[in-house]
């Protein structure tokens, strides 16, 4: 490290856990934050410290920058990490604590007033050269339009020259939220004043813009990371098409079928980016490929993601390591010709949720997979309690093989391993999509979930559900184990008992 510092993280749950964990292999004092909902979350054990910040809501607490700043000049931090989601693409307070004398562990401020604006950064990324979808830079405005009506008569001009279906896109945040699809004109003004609705409350802004439609896109994303001198790396891509709601489920890396060609340009047209904004820390942009082959800019996420384990596992290289490292004044620990992807990882994202739909209990049980190649990201204990106030991500399920196919295998039967009791998740479902031959075959879109026909019968009934859980253990183990009866396939106690627990709960 350039200088020793005390860091701030300025986050919750698996991320901060994550953060916390390479600041103390750094040996750099750590100090975490909470809300009364999270005095006995796993991050606020493993710091060196803990400041509260408020009540259990999140713009009372984690979005008060406020309070995030008191915590931090109390605790005489040098250094705030914001994690993703919550203040870290705010602008606002990457500047406020710069003002206070400490380090923002992210991009300069003026980088995230160009990314955290949508609009604005579909301008830079067309002046740096790259293919942007069709559609104005500038957030969408009609007369006719405004945040109260309901429907329109007439479609917009605007809206017929992009073509339906299109979207309706919020200019700042991200996670898929102040997002609507249009299908029809007619559908034009209530979309306009949901996705607004949706903006403000979770951003603050409810400016929004419109872009047509990519059908059967595929999602995909390349990590760069700079140094704010002009020097930027690219550290490989990721495919983040398997989405439900706009938000991500499953990511890997690298992308399959994408030729050499392909990956250089979409790579090169990154690095373009970075070096016009004179990239510093962590960055990712993100791309839609449509069925030409054509790569168009989405927008550029100026932090960790929740990926980023991935991009970890195939290169070896600690991403919130280096963020730390360059937010101290280091320079970039390698050179592009260093940096090189070894096999495939696959991470399969577990959520309290049920058919979509968020999830709460305590959790009673609790047995996280391990082994060669796998690797939990989590802040889940025994005892913990799931509720509805923040995300529904609980843990993170990364494997890594010599080939996708490999990973996948590791995956699945980490999957199996995972054991949660108390709360529903949705671990079946994320074992439904690895199974199935499409996935498997890495014929992938952002529509892969649209009308998902599961592979095998894991959905239990209320009335019998270790009968069902039963049933559906034999038809997996049947299925996998040709030729072996259902008797001796019901001779591994242990995965029974591991697969009971993931149908019941």
């Amino acid at each position: 490290m350039a200088m020793p510092m005390k860091v701030l993280v300025a986050n919750r749950g698996e991320i901060a856990v994550r953060i916390l964990r390479a600041c103390r292999e750094l040996s750099l004092p750590s100090i975490a934050v909470y809300s009364d909902g999270d005095r006995d979350a796993l991050h606020t054990r493993y710091a060196d410290e803990a400041m509260p910040l408020g009540p259990t809501a999140a713009a009372e607490s984690y979005l008060n920058i406020a309070a995030v700043l008191a915590a931090a000049q109390r605790s005489g931090a040098q250094a705030v990490h914001p994690g993703y989601g919550f203040l870290s693409e705010n602008p606002t307070f990457a500047e406020a604590v710069e003002a206070a004398g400490m380090i923002f562990v992210g991009p300069r401020p003026e980088t995230l007033r160009v990314t955290g604006d949508k609009v604005a950064a579909r301008r830079v990324a067309r002046e740096a050269g790259l293919q942007v979808l069709r559609g104005p830079d500038q957030p969408y405005s009609a007369d006719s339009v405004d945040s109260g009506c309901q429907s329109r008569s007439e479609p917009d001009g605007l809206a017929l020259d992009l073509g339906y279906p299109l979207l309706v896109k919020a200019v700042s945040g991200g996670g898929g939220r102040g997002i609507r699809l249009v299908r029809q004109p007619d559908e034009l003004g209530a979309m306009v004043a949901a996705a607004r609705r949706e903006a403000l409350a979770s951003f603050g802004d409810d400016s929004v813009y419109l872009e047509p439609l990519v059908v059967n896109a595929r999602h995909i994303e390349v990590q760069i990371m700079g140094d704010g001198q002009g020097n930027v790396l690219q550290l490989g891509e990721r495919e983040c098409s398997i989405q439900r709601r706009r938000q991500k489920l499953i990511e890997e890396s690298p992308a399959p079928g994408l030729d050499d060609d392909q990956r250089t340009a979409l790579v090169q047209a990154a690095m373009r980016l970075g070096r016009m904004l004179r990239y510093r820390s962590l960055g990712t942009v993100e791309f839609l490929l449509d069925a030409h082959g054509v790569f168009h800019f989405i927008e550029l996420n100026p932090r960790i993601q929740v990926e980023h384990p991935v991009t970890e596992m195939v290169t070896g290289i600690d991403l919130v390591k280096e963020q730390l490292r360059l937010a101290s004044g280091s320079p970039l620990s390698y050179d592009q010709a260093q940096i090189r992807v070894h096999g495939a990882a696959i991470e399969a994202r577990v959520l309290a949720e049920s058919d979509f739909l968020p999830t709460t209990g305590e959790i009673t049980y609790l047995k996280e997979p391990g082994g060669p190649g796998v690797r939990v990201d989590s802040a889940l204990y025994q005892g913990m309690h799931v509720t509805t106030d923040y995300d529904s991500l609980l843990a993170k399920v990364i494997a890594w093989g010599e080939s996708r196919g490999a990973a996948l295998e590791r995956l699945r039967r980490a999957l199996q391993e995972f054991q949660i009791g108390g709360v529903v998740t949705d671990v079946v479902f994320l074992q439904q999509i690895l199974e199935s031959a499409p996935f498997v075959n890495g014929h992938l879109s952002t529509t892969f979930l649209d009308g998902f026909q599961p592979p095998l019968p894991l959905r239990i009934g209320a009335q019998d559900p270790e009968i069902a859980a039963a049933a559906a253990y034999l038809t997996h183990i049947k299925r996998h184990t040709p030729g072996r009866s259902a008797t001796k396939a019901t001779g591994n106690p242990w995965q029974m008992a591991a697969w009971r627990e993931q149908m019941v709960n």
